[in-house]
């Protein structure tokens, strides 16, 4: 009897999965590599870690188990090192990305998902001059639109707590810095704000098809599971036509989730083409230049490699800044002083009157910039290791350890960003001034990668770090806060690591005389 309930039909369905780990069974150019006894035979130990959403914790404890090297898949090795760094995310050398980035492919590869190296290249060539420091001036009037939404709306709640007599307007500042992100890389990459700063609320048009009926979905919810879900099966893709099957809803749920995600960039890129062939005006955006863009062929994007481009940049710019905000929130909140001389430094360079400070203004003040990096570092918000592999040759040797072909390996960044032998014993502290002039040392520099390094790093950083920088000068200028959120800053990791929430008290500062 106990062995039919163990063969039950949903466990029955996993025999053809577990034919697929034979081959990982054995690899003895591995064998003296230690790590979790179960990671060293099969995939799903690190699938397991991922499912929990805290496959970084689970490789940062191997590692402070196990030493610099350690086995966390049959074929994949993490190695938190830096002498790595330079080795696994070369420049040269023919490395590519693993099989994990299969399960992150929707409507077709883009420049984030493609694992060819040639397809790469051609990829990346239409797509960075999108993102080039020239191009991304021309984006600040659309991050300027939407932060005076967001200021609004602030401004709005803490009058209505005035009015009630309380001090502070009481809210989860991660969802409004969600809403302020989505809506942000909205309006770049897709024409249009989403509407979730006017509205409050995480809702969004999703067509499953360019010709099908609309409905709505909340989209921050849908690319939360899309990324736990894509993260998990990347452990093992060989799962990913099984796991509907799978009697764990977080994998039908998050499959669904995958397709409405889809929709959403389907909808806005089927709206913008259909405007460009009734003769609307364009605009200067990502969503613009993506269209316009040519390869060395003189070849367009497809509609959908197009599509799949731009659900790229809607993914990537959007979690990463919603993350990073409300980490630093948190941080800076919580750890005396830190706020206090962020705002200090911002009020000395921006008048009163002004509720937005401009890039130019904010983007060389050095103490928010450490406040920045130093998040960027504590919270981590790409903590994994991105895995690549070893090209055909003759290997590679790390620590005294040969890696031969087809190996994949791996640089954890959570442990790279938190490891005593580089940050010193308070490591796990949140301390910008770690990151004063003359202070960060070359080993901490070349240890600290949130955008990942080599040819395969964050296309988008330039954005990225303009849109941090403006919203963190007009949010700390504008507001005061009061910190809520009791312990620890709670996070759950996907592809992303993302905060659970973080509760807060806000109002408006009282020197500000903008209105």
């Amino acid at each position: 009897m106990l062995l039919l309930a163990f063969l039950s039909p949903s466990l029955l369905l996993l025999l053809p999965l577990i034919l697929l780990l034979r081959p990982y069974l054995r690899n003895r150019s591995l064998r003296h590599v230690p790590g979790p006894p179960l990671a060293r035979l099969s995939s799903w130990w690190l699938l397991y870690q991922a499912r929990r959403g805290r496959r970084y914790l689970a490789v940062d404890a191997a590692h402070t188990k196990y030493g610099p090297l350690v086995r966390i898949q049959p074929n994949h090795v993490s190695i938190a090192d830096l002498d790595a760094l330079p080795v696994v995310y070369a420049h040269s050398g023919g490395w590519t990305k693993s099989n994990y980035y299969t399960a992150f492919v929707s409507i077709a590869r883009n420049v984030f998902s493609t694992r060819n190296r040639a397809e790469h290249t051609r990829k990346r060539k239409v797509v960075s001059h999108t993102f080039s420091a020239k191009a991304i001036a021309q984006f600040e009037q659309y991050i300027v639109s939407n932060l005076k939404e967001l200021v609004k709306q602030w401004h709005t709640l803490s009058d209505k707590a005035t009015q009630v007599g309380e001090p502070y307007a009481d809210m989860d500042v991660l969802h409004w810095f969600n809403y302020t992100a989505f809506d942000i890389i909205g309006d770049l990459a897709f024409g249009a704000p989403f509407g979730m700063l006017s509205r409050g609320r995480d809702l969004t048009e999703v067509h499953l098809t360019p010709n099908s009926p609309p409905t709505y979905a909340p989209a921050i919810e849908v690319l939360n599971r899309r990324g736990e879900v894509s993260a998990t099966l990347g452990c093992l893709p060989g799962l990913k036509p099984y796991a509907k099957y799978l009697p764990d809803p977080f994998f039908r749920n998050g499959l669904a989730a995958v397709e409405n995600l889809a929709g959403i960039a389907v909808a806005r890129v089927n709206e913008r083409i259909q405007a460009q062939e009734n003769g609307m005006p364009s605009r200067n955006d990502l969503l613009a230049r993506l269209m316009e863009a040519k390869d060395e062929n003189g070849e367009s994007l497809g509609r959908a490699e197009l599509t799949a481009e731009a659900l790229g940049q809607l993914i990537a710019g959007s979690d990463t800044t919603s993350n990073t905000l409300c980490a630093l929130l948190y941080y800076s909140t919580k750890t005396p002083g830190v706020m206090e001389k962020l705002q200090k430094e911002i009020d000395e360079v921006v008048p009163d009157n002004v509720e937005i400070p401009n890039f130019d203004t904010v983007k060389e003040l050095p103490y928010l910039h450490m406040v920045i990096n130093e998040t960027l570092r504590v919270h981590s918000t790409a903590s994994l290791g991105l895995p690549r592999v070893v090209p055909p040759g003759p290997g590679v040797t790390i620590r005294s350890h040969h890696f031969p072909p087809s190996t994949v390996l791996s640089v954890p960044t959570y442990t790279m960003h938190h490891a005593p032998a580089i940050w010193g014993p308070d490591a796990h502290e949140f301390k910008p001034s770690r990151w004063s002039p003359g202070t960060i040392t070359e080993a901490q520099k070349a240890a600290f990668v949130p955008f990942s390094v080599g040819p395969r790093a964050c296309v988008g950083r330039n954005v990225a770090e303009m849109e941090l920088a403006m919203i963190v000068g007009t949010v700390a200028k504008g507001f005061e806060f009061e910190l809520r959120e009791r312990g620890a800053l709670e996070t759950r990791e996907g592809f992303l690591r993302k905060p659970v929430g973080c509760r807060v008290g806000m109002r408006r500062r009282a020197r500000i005389t903008g209105d």
